[in-house]
Protein backbone atom coordinates (compact mmCIF):
# COMPACT_ATOMS: atom_id res chain seq x y z
CA UNK A 1 0.00 0.00 0.00
CA UNK A 2 1.55 3.44 -0.82
CA UNK A 3 1.38 6.60 1.51
CA UNK A 4 -1.09 7.71 -0.61
CA UNK A 5 -3.50 5.25 0.12
CA UNK A 6 -3.39 5.01 3.71
CA UNK A 7 -6.40 5.87 5.60
CA UNK A 8 -5.37 8.93 7.08
CA UNK A 9 -4.29 10.73 3.87
CA UNK A 10 -7.54 9.72 2.51
CA UNK A 11 -9.61 11.69 5.38
CA UNK A 12 -7.20 14.04 5.39
CA UNK A 13 -8.08 14.72 2.06
CA UNK A 14 -11.55 14.03 2.17
CA UNK A 15 -11.60 16.96 5.00
CA UNK A 16 -9.49 19.55 2.77
CA UNK A 17 -11.83 19.35 0.05
CA UNK A 18 -14.93 20.61 2.27
CA UNK A 19 -13.34 22.52 4.98
CA UNK A 20 -10.42 24.36 3.15
CA UNK A 21 -8.08 24.21 5.97
CA UNK A 22 -4.47 24.48 4.18
CA UNK A 23 -6.12 27.85 3.37
CA UNK A 24 -6.57 28.37 7.06
CA UNK A 25 -3.07 26.93 7.70
CA UNK A 26 -1.87 29.34 5.06
CA UNK A 27 -3.51 32.61 6.94
CA UNK A 28 -1.98 31.33 10.24
CA UNK A 29 1.44 31.18 8.20
CA UNK A 30 1.56 34.86 7.28
CA UNK A 31 0.28 36.05 10.85
CA UNK A 32 3.36 37.56 12.50
CA UNK A 33 4.18 38.42 16.26
CA UNK A 34 6.80 41.13 17.47
CA UNK A 35 9.62 39.83 19.79
CA UNK A 36 10.57 42.76 22.00
CA UNK A 37 10.81 42.80 26.05
CA UNK A 38 7.59 42.94 26.32
CA UNK A 39 6.05 40.31 24.44
CA UNK A 40 4.94 38.00 27.55
CA UNK A 41 1.78 40.11 27.61
CA UNK A 42 0.43 38.96 23.99
CA UNK A 43 -0.13 35.55 25.75
CA UNK A 44 -2.47 37.48 28.28
CA UNK A 45 -5.15 37.12 25.48
CA UNK A 46 -4.93 33.32 24.71
CA UNK A 47 -5.15 32.57 28.80
CA UNK A 48 -8.18 34.87 29.11
CA UNK A 49 -9.84 32.36 26.57
CA UNK A 50 -8.38 29.38 28.11
CA UNK A 51 -10.29 30.06 31.18
CA UNK A 52 -13.71 31.24 29.48
CA UNK A 53 -13.54 27.71 27.35
CA UNK A 54 -13.25 26.27 31.10
CA UNK A 55 -16.26 28.52 31.99
CA UNK A 56 -18.43 27.06 29.20
CA UNK A 57 -17.47 23.30 29.65
CA UNK A 58 -18.16 23.79 33.41
CA UNK A 59 -21.07 26.15 33.57
CA UNK A 60 -22.82 23.29 31.35
CA UNK A 61 -21.69 20.60 32.97
CA UNK A 62 -22.81 22.59 36.57
CA UNK A 63 -26.29 23.07 34.99
CA UNK A 64 -27.57 19.37 34.46
CA UNK A 65 -27.34 19.19 38.28
CA UNK A 66 -28.16 23.38 39.69
CA UNK A 67 -32.10 23.71 40.15
CA UNK A 68 -32.47 27.96 39.67
CA UNK A 69 -35.32 27.72 42.52
CA UNK A 70 -35.53 29.76 45.73
CA UNK A 71 -36.03 26.45 47.66
CA UNK A 72 -33.75 23.87 45.88
CA UNK A 73 -30.58 26.37 44.62
CA UNK A 74 -28.23 26.00 47.98
CA UNK A 75 -29.26 22.36 48.12
CA UNK A 76 -28.57 21.51 44.54
CA UNK A 77 -25.17 23.25 45.16
CA UNK A 78 -24.31 21.43 48.44
CA UNK A 79 -25.31 17.80 46.19
CA UNK A 80 -23.13 18.86 43.74
CA UNK A 81 -20.35 19.34 45.76
CA UNK A 82 -20.95 16.63 48.41
CA UNK A 83 -23.41 13.95 46.05
CA UNK A 84 -21.84 13.80 42.55
CA UNK A 85 -19.08 12.40 41.87
CA UNK A 86 -16.22 14.69 40.71
CA UNK A 87 -18.89 17.50 41.65
CA UNK A 88 -17.04 19.69 44.15
CA UNK A 89 -14.02 19.61 41.40
CA UNK A 90 -16.28 20.76 38.34
CA UNK A 91 -17.52 23.71 40.48
CA UNK A 92 -14.36 24.99 42.27
CA UNK A 93 -12.62 24.75 38.31
CA UNK A 94 -15.92 26.86 37.98
CA UNK A 95 -15.46 29.17 40.25
CA UNK A 96 -11.91 29.36 40.14
CA UNK A 97 -11.57 30.14 36.90
CA UNK A 98 -13.86 32.97 36.60
CA UNK A 99 -11.58 34.49 39.49
CA UNK A 100 -8.61 33.73 37.24
CA UNK A 101 -10.34 35.07 34.08
CA UNK A 102 -11.26 37.94 35.38
CA UNK A 103 -7.81 38.65 36.54
CA UNK A 104 -6.33 37.76 33.49
CA UNK A 105 -8.61 40.42 31.31
CA UNK A 106 -7.89 43.23 34.34
CA UNK A 107 -3.88 42.22 32.91
CA UNK A 108 -4.35 42.22 29.26
CA UNK A 109 -6.58 45.15 29.53
CA UNK A 110 -3.53 47.22 31.66
CA UNK A 111 -0.88 45.53 29.84
CA UNK A 112 -2.31 46.84 26.05
CA UNK A 113 -3.21 50.19 27.73
CA UNK A 114 0.43 50.69 28.80
CA UNK A 115 1.84 49.64 25.31
CA UNK A 116 -0.77 51.95 24.15
CA UNK A 117 -2.37 49.73 21.77
CA UNK A 118 -5.60 51.79 21.68
CA UNK A 119 -3.81 54.28 19.05
CA UNK A 120 -5.19 54.48 15.75
CA UNK A 121 -5.92 52.23 14.06
CA UNK A 122 -6.94 49.95 16.90
CA UNK A 123 -9.29 52.21 18.78
CA UNK A 124 -12.90 50.29 18.05
CA UNK A 125 -10.61 46.95 19.13
CA UNK A 126 -10.06 49.10 22.71
CA UNK A 127 -13.57 49.78 23.13
CA UNK A 128 -14.56 46.40 22.86
CA UNK A 129 -12.39 45.14 25.06
CA UNK A 130 -13.58 47.17 28.07
CA UNK A 131 -16.70 46.01 27.25
CA UNK A 132 -15.33 42.91 27.37
CA UNK A 133 -14.28 43.75 30.67
CA UNK A 134 -17.31 45.50 31.64
CA UNK A 135 -19.48 41.31 30.73
CA UNK A 136 -16.47 39.19 32.48
CA UNK A 137 -17.09 41.41 35.68
CA UNK A 138 -21.40 41.43 34.75
CA UNK A 139 -20.59 37.06 34.67
CA UNK A 140 -18.70 37.31 38.06
CA UNK A 141 -21.82 39.65 39.66
CA UNK A 142 -24.97 37.41 38.03
CA UNK A 143 -23.18 33.92 38.88
CA UNK A 144 -22.14 34.90 42.36
CA UNK A 145 -26.10 34.93 43.58
CA UNK A 146 -27.15 31.27 41.84
CA UNK A 147 -25.41 29.18 45.11
CA UNK A 148 -28.16 31.14 47.26
CA UNK A 149 -25.89 31.33 50.15
CA UNK A 150 -25.89 34.51 53.06
CA UNK A 151 -22.49 35.73 51.57
CA UNK A 152 -23.92 36.00 47.91
CA UNK A 153 -27.44 37.26 49.20
CA UNK A 154 -26.28 40.27 51.10
CA UNK A 155 -23.56 40.78 48.64
CA UNK A 156 -25.67 40.84 45.77
CA UNK A 157 -28.57 42.95 47.84
CA UNK A 158 -25.89 45.49 48.84
CA UNK A 159 -24.83 45.74 44.79
CA UNK A 160 -27.98 46.61 43.94
CA UNK A 161 -28.56 48.97 46.62
CA UNK A 162 -25.72 51.08 45.06
CA UNK A 163 -27.05 50.76 41.55
CA UNK A 164 -30.08 51.87 42.45
CA UNK A 165 -28.84 54.96 43.20
CA UNK A 166 -27.37 55.58 40.55
CA UNK A 167 -29.26 58.45 38.20
CA UNK A 168 -31.83 57.83 35.47
CA UNK A 169 -30.99 53.89 34.80
CA UNK A 170 -29.79 53.04 38.25
CA UNK A 171 -33.48 52.46 39.77
CA UNK A 172 -34.86 51.13 37.15
CA UNK A 173 -32.20 48.20 36.05
CA UNK A 174 -31.85 47.60 40.10
CA UNK A 175 -35.51 46.79 39.83
CA UNK A 176 -35.96 44.73 36.68
CA UNK A 177 -33.12 42.67 37.99
CA UNK A 178 -34.30 42.16 41.20
CA UNK A 179 -37.90 41.29 39.91
CA UNK A 180 -39.39 43.67 42.47
CA UNK A 181 -38.64 45.27 45.24
CA UNK A 182 -36.62 42.62 47.01
CA UNK A 183 -34.48 39.79 45.86
CA UNK A 184 -36.41 36.70 45.64
CA UNK A 185 -37.22 34.08 43.50
CA UNK A 186 -37.79 36.40 40.72
CA UNK A 187 -34.26 37.81 41.18
CA UNK A 188 -32.46 34.21 41.15
CA UNK A 189 -34.33 33.23 37.70
CA UNK A 190 -33.40 36.34 35.99
CA UNK A 191 -29.66 36.16 37.03
CA UNK A 192 -29.35 32.37 35.92
CA UNK A 193 -31.14 33.90 32.59
CA UNK A 194 -28.36 36.28 32.23
CA UNK A 195 -25.76 34.26 33.33
CA UNK A 196 -25.91 31.09 30.96
CA UNK A 197 -28.33 32.51 27.93
CA UNK A 198 -28.19 36.96 28.01
CA UNK A 199 -24.04 37.17 28.20
CA UNK A 200 -22.74 34.28 26.76
CA UNK A 201 -24.55 35.78 23.88
CA UNK A 202 -23.21 39.09 24.30
CA UNK A 203 -19.83 38.07 25.03
CA UNK A 204 -19.46 35.45 22.05
CA UNK A 205 -20.38 38.50 19.53
CA UNK A 206 -18.29 40.94 20.95
CA UNK A 207 -15.38 38.60 21.12
CA UNK A 208 -15.93 37.48 17.25
CA UNK A 209 -15.72 41.44 16.93
CA UNK A 210 -12.27 41.60 18.88
CA UNK A 211 -10.39 39.12 17.50
CA UNK A 212 -11.32 39.95 13.81
CA UNK A 213 -10.20 43.56 14.94
CA UNK A 214 -6.60 41.92 16.04
CA UNK A 215 -6.37 39.13 13.00
CA UNK A 216 -6.61 43.02 10.77
CA UNK A 217 -4.49 45.40 12.64
CA UNK A 218 -2.11 43.12 13.53
CA UNK A 219 -0.67 42.67 17.27
CA UNK A 220 0.47 46.34 18.33
CA UNK A 221 3.43 47.60 19.32
CA UNK A 222 4.63 49.82 22.12
CA UNK A 223 5.88 52.88 20.68
CA UNK A 224 9.69 53.49 19.70
CA UNK A 225 9.60 49.31 19.45
CA UNK A 226 9.52 49.61 15.73
CA UNK A 227 11.93 52.48 13.88
CA UNK A 228 13.45 52.64 10.35
CA UNK A 229 17.04 52.47 12.03
CA UNK A 230 15.89 49.31 14.22
CA UNK A 231 12.56 47.43 12.62
CA UNK A 232 11.34 45.33 15.28
CA UNK A 233 12.08 41.17 14.56
CA UNK A 234 9.20 38.91 14.08
CA UNK A 235 8.06 35.65 14.01
CA UNK A 236 5.88 33.28 12.59
CA UNK A 237 2.80 33.19 14.41
CA UNK A 238 2.24 29.55 13.14
CA UNK A 239 4.20 27.10 14.45
CA UNK A 240 6.47 29.02 17.08
CA UNK A 241 3.96 31.09 18.75
CA UNK A 242 1.51 29.01 18.92
CA UNK A 243 3.65 26.06 20.84
CA UNK A 244 4.29 28.46 23.20
CA UNK A 245 0.84 29.78 23.54
CA UNK A 246 -0.04 26.24 23.99
CA UNK A 247 2.47 25.45 26.62
CA UNK A 248 1.32 28.90 28.46
CA UNK A 249 -2.49 27.20 28.56
CA UNK A 250 -0.93 24.37 29.79
CA UNK A 251 0.72 25.80 32.60
CA UNK A 252 -2.20 28.02 33.70
CA UNK A 253 -4.75 25.12 33.45
CA UNK A 254 -2.22 23.16 35.82
CA UNK A 255 -2.25 26.82 38.04
CA UNK A 256 -6.13 26.43 38.22
CA UNK A 257 -6.65 23.08 38.92
CA UNK A 258 -3.60 23.44 41.86
CA UNK A 259 -5.70 26.10 43.50
CA UNK A 260 -8.70 24.01 43.14
CA UNK A 261 -6.94 21.01 44.29
CA UNK A 262 -5.93 22.74 47.45
CA UNK A 263 -8.14 25.16 48.12
CA UNK A 264 -11.99 24.08 46.98
CA UNK A 265 -14.92 26.31 46.33
CA UNK A 266 -17.18 26.09 49.80
CA UNK A 267 -20.49 27.13 50.27
CA UNK A 268 -21.84 29.11 53.46
CA UNK A 269 -25.24 28.71 55.29
CA UNK A 270 -28.49 28.84 53.21
CA UNK A 271 -29.61 32.65 52.63
CA UNK A 272 -32.47 34.01 55.03
CA UNK A 273 -33.77 36.96 53.46
CA UNK A 274 -34.84 38.16 57.60
CA UNK A 275 -31.78 37.49 59.19
CA UNK A 276 -29.47 40.34 59.65
CA UNK A 277 -25.93 40.55 57.57
CA UNK A 278 -23.17 39.10 58.84
CA UNK A 279 -20.54 41.15 59.76
CA UNK A 280 -17.59 42.53 57.38
CA UNK A 281 -19.64 41.15 54.61
CA UNK A 282 -17.62 42.46 51.59
CA UNK A 283 -17.89 41.70 47.73
CA UNK A 284 -15.66 39.96 45.30
CA UNK A 285 -12.07 41.00 45.09
CA UNK A 286 -12.97 42.53 41.62
CA UNK A 287 -15.89 45.09 43.46
CA UNK A 288 -13.93 45.35 46.32
CA UNK A 289 -11.56 48.84 45.43
CA UNK A 290 -15.08 50.79 44.15
CA UNK A 291 -17.01 49.06 47.66
CA UNK A 292 -14.03 50.36 49.17
CA UNK A 293 -13.88 54.01 47.73
CA UNK A 294 -17.96 54.16 48.94
CA UNK A 295 -17.34 53.47 51.92
CA UNK A 296 -15.04 56.37 52.52
CA UNK A 297 -17.04 58.88 50.45
CA UNK A 298 -18.87 61.63 53.63
CA UNK A 299 -22.93 60.99 54.00
CA UNK A 300 -22.94 64.03 51.91
CA UNK A 301 -21.01 66.04 49.82
CA UNK A 302 -22.91 69.85 50.09
CA UNK A 303 -26.54 68.61 48.86
CA UNK A 304 -25.26 65.77 46.91
CA UNK A 305 -25.65 62.42 48.83
CA UNK A 306 -22.15 61.64 49.02
CA UNK A 307 -22.42 57.73 47.70
CA UNK A 308 -23.58 59.55 44.43
CA UNK A 309 -20.99 61.66 44.19
CA UNK A 310 -18.79 58.36 44.52
CA UNK A 311 -20.44 56.53 41.91
CA UNK A 312 -20.03 59.96 39.56
CA UNK A 313 -16.03 59.69 40.40
CA UNK A 314 -16.04 55.78 39.63
CA UNK A 315 -17.84 56.55 36.40
CA UNK A 316 -15.47 59.77 35.41
CA UNK A 317 -12.16 57.42 36.06
CA UNK A 318 -13.61 54.63 33.81
CA UNK A 319 -15.16 57.04 31.40
CA UNK A 320 -11.38 58.44 30.96
CA UNK A 321 -9.55 55.13 30.55
CA UNK A 322 -12.79 54.39 27.76
CA UNK A 323 -11.91 57.38 25.98
CA UNK A 324 -7.95 56.91 26.10
CA UNK A 325 -7.53 56.46 22.49
CA UNK A 326 -9.23 60.25 20.79
CA UNK A 327 -6.96 62.16 23.60
CA UNK A 328 -4.17 60.16 23.37
CA UNK A 329 -3.04 59.73 19.70
CA UNK A 330 0.65 59.63 19.68
CA UNK A 331 0.58 62.84 18.21
CA UNK A 332 1.92 64.61 21.49
CA UNK A 333 4.48 63.55 24.14
CA UNK A 334 2.97 65.56 26.52
CA UNK A 335 -0.34 63.83 26.28
CA UNK A 336 1.45 60.03 26.03
CA UNK A 337 3.26 60.95 29.43
CA UNK A 338 0.10 62.09 30.87
CA UNK A 339 -1.68 58.55 29.65
CA UNK A 340 0.73 56.97 30.96
CA UNK A 341 0.44 58.47 34.35
CA UNK A 342 -3.26 58.50 34.58
CA UNK A 343 -3.17 54.54 33.86
CA UNK A 344 -0.54 54.22 36.60
CA UNK A 345 -2.47 56.32 38.83
CA UNK A 346 -5.86 53.75 37.84
CA UNK A 347 -3.62 51.07 38.50
CA UNK A 348 -2.31 51.85 41.65
CA UNK A 349 -5.62 52.96 43.24
CA UNK A 350 -7.40 49.77 42.18
CA UNK A 351 -4.76 47.66 43.76
CA UNK A 352 -4.45 49.82 46.71
CA UNK A 353 -8.24 50.11 47.78
CA UNK A 354 -8.78 46.27 47.00
CA UNK A 355 -6.25 45.29 49.25
CA UNK A 356 -7.13 48.30 51.89
CA UNK A 357 -11.09 46.86 51.38
CA UNK A 358 -9.38 43.19 52.19
CA UNK A 359 -7.79 43.92 55.21
CA UNK A 360 -10.32 46.09 56.75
Amino acid sequence: MTSSNLPTNKIGNWLEERLKLSALTQIAQKKEVPLHKHSIWYYMGGIAMLFLAVQFVTGILLMVYYVPDLESAHASILKINSQIQFGWFIRSLHSWGANLMIAVVFLHLFSSYFMKAYRKPREITWLIGMLLLVITMAFGFSGYLLPWDDISFFATKIGLDIASKTPLIGPTLAELLRGGENIGQSTISRFFVIHVAILPLVLLGLLAGHLVLVQMHGMSKPPGIDTPEKPCPKEKFFPNFFLRDLLVWILSFNVLAVLVTLAPWGIGPEADPFAPAPLGIKPEWYFLSMFQFLKLMPASVGPIEGELVGIFLIAAVAGALVMVPFWDDGKSEGRSALATMYGLAVLIGFIAFTIWGAIS
